[in-house]
């Protein structure tokens, strides 16, 4: 997706969508790279549709793969939301995700409540929290 997204900004000319944003903030063209940058931020922070894969991640036996994936593979998707923030406050795809985001939080803490093996819990607080960082 977000290869999607890099490659469809190519056709205005550059990659930085400030420089249009203004412009075409209502256009089909940007609600679609906006989707695209969500999906990818999505997938990789590990939000609703495709949560699974954080916990079993950090629940490997090594622990250099536990720190790796809570520290700094997962917060990749939270600092691009953060560069296209303009973009997702100004449309419908904000509430969509503070939708998916709190859905994840909630899921993530029930989850963890009823989890005995302590590196699922540390894995299940950790997806809260990205759920937490992805709403805010």
């Amino acid at each position: 997706a977000l290869l999607l997204a890099i490659a469809w900004m190519l056709n205005y000319g550059s990659w930085n969508y400030i420089f249009y944003l203004e412009v075409m903030k209502n256009e089909f063209e940007m609600l679609m790279i906006g989707s695209l940058v969500m999906l990818a931020a999505m997938t990789k922070s590990a939000q609703i549709p495709f949560s699974s894969w954080l916990p079993a991640a950090m629940a490997a036996p090594t622990p250099v793969s536990a720190l790796v994936h809570s520290s700094t593979l997962v917060t990749a998707g939270v600092y691009l939301l953060i560069r296209f923030n303009i973009l997702l406050s100004t449309s419908w795809l904000g509430q969509l995700l503070l939708l998916l985001s709190g859905l994840t939080m909630f899921m993530a803490g029930l989850g963890a409540n009823f989890e005995f093996d302590l590196k699922k819990i540390i894995a299940l607080s950790t997806l809260s929290q990205l759920g937490l960082m992805m709403s805010i």
